[in-house]
């Protein structure tokens, strides 16, 4: 049996929140516990995305240690009350590390950006080994988005933390090869990169046809051929084109587009479909985990979208759960991409591929999925691929991968200054 370790997990998000990252967390927490360790969790005491939900700051959940702290809630309207929120959550996070004691292994996360600076700083001040688990990239995300120009002060600074969280890293877990890739542009030793994509939460989401009839019928979509995008809507993943879609499908009353989830662009589609009076189009919260399986399952044909400046960068992990439903699947995004490597492979059926700015051809797309919806049951049942994606294959090589991150730790070291960044 593995030694008893001592595990620190660093998040913005975890339970009971139900964006993909505290979900994720929230699975390898329990899975840590399970096989005897102790895990203390590091995390905010707000909603993620509805920041005026507070949970306790306190808490002993499971066998696990939850430590939640305040921080900022100015919205996401702007960049600037985004950065505070983030800016308030890191400051009162470095405070609190102060006063905890050494880990074995602290495990960090991406949200909010750059928390794994601290994480290293953490270990290399108390001692210890770090784990650092790229959700997404930054600064990189901040300047594909536009955010930051890539020469600036802050971005070079920021480029200075990335580096140094990689470098103090006993080992670094992306999502995808494409991400791999970029990191070891950054000069990450190859042999501390290993690939474990997020999983499914095969455990809880599986088609449920009660399910999905009942969340059709209470949304108003039971007659309906359901084009669902259903995740975080953020400027990662544009809309624009599944939206200039939706307006060209507005007199087709057999079509209905629901949009499930939050972030900051959902407030865009809002505007977008009463700006043109759009009655085709739905939008609603995220749903709980446990509900997951019935809006998954109402939809007829799933989006994943993939800003062209964000391969390797941000990962689109809601094609797990979409093929543990087996639901036909509609992309829109660049090639090559995470996504297209499953289509292409074979591992992803029932894919149309489709490029930002083409709504001709996500409108063809949508159609043609509609004339084969007399073999949507057969897609259900037949579709086993989601397997080397689910939580039963994908979780235990996590596990693996923070066990054989015991080494001993060495003496407590200095931190190092700001000037070798």
């Amino acid at each position: 049996m593995t030694n008893r370790l001592k595990i620190l997990l660093l998040n913005q998000c975890f339970y009971p929140d139900v964006v993909s990252t505290a979900q994720h967390l929230t699975d390898l927490a329990l899975e840590l516990t399970e096989h005897g360790h102790s895990v203390t969790v590091l995390t905010s005491d707000r909603g993620y995305d509805d920041a005026a939900v507070r949970f306790p700051q306190n808490e002993e959940w499971k066998g696990i240690r939850i430590i939640r702290i305040p921080s900022l809630s100015l919205g996401k309207a702007t960049k600037v009350r985004r950065a505070l929120n983030f800016g308030s959550f890191l400051a009162i996070c470095s405070l609190r590390l102060l006063f905890l004691r050494r880990f074995d292994i602290v495990v960090a996360l991406t949200s909010p950006p750059l928390i794994s600076f601290l994480a290293a700083l953490f270990v290399r001040l108390k001692g210890g080994k770090f784990c650092f688990w790229v959700m997404d990239l930054n600064p990189d995300e901040a300047i594909a988005a536009g955010w930051l120009k890539q020469e600036s002060v802050t971005a070079r600074l920021l480029q200075g933390m990335l580096n140094y969280s990689l470098k103090h890293a006993s080992q670094t877990i992306a999502l995808d090869r494409f991400m791999r890739e970029r990191i070891l542009a950054k000069g990450a030793l190859p042999a501390l990169v290993s690939v474990v994509p997020p999983w499914s939460h095969d455990d809880k989401v599986n088609f449920s046809e009660s399910g999905r009839l009942e969340f059709r019928e209470r949304h108003g979509l039971s007659d309906k051929f359901v084009v669902m995008y259903s995740g975080n809507h953020s400027p990662c993943h544009p809309l624009d084109t599944l939206l200039d879609a939706a307006l060209r499908l507005a007199s087709d009353s057999n079509i209905a587009f629901c949009f499930v989830g939050g972030g900051s662009e959902q407030m865009k589609v809002r505007q977008f479909a009463s700006s043109n009076r759009l009655k085709n189009i739905s939008v609603l919260p995220y749903q709980l985990l446990n509900d997951l399986s019935s809006s998954l399952s109402a939809a007829d044909l799933h989006v994943v979208v993939m800003g062209d400046e964000f391969v390797g960068v941000v990962h689109p992990c809601k094609i797990y759960n979409i093929m543990a439903i087996g639901t036909p699947t509609l992309y829109i995004g660049p090639e090559p991409s995470h996504i297209t490597d499953i289509a292409y492979s074979e591992q992803l059926t029932n894919c149309f591929v489709t490029k930002h700015g083409d709504a001709d051809a996500v409108v063809a797309a949508i159609r043609d999925a509609l004339t084969r919806l007399e073999n949507r049951r057969a897609v259900y049942v037949t579709n086993q691929q989601a397997t080397a994606f689910s939580r039963h294959t994908l979780l235990p090589q996590m596990l693996r991968l923070i066990e054989a991150d015991k080494l001993e730790a060495s003496a407590v070291p200095e931190v190092v200054a700001p000037s070798q960044f």
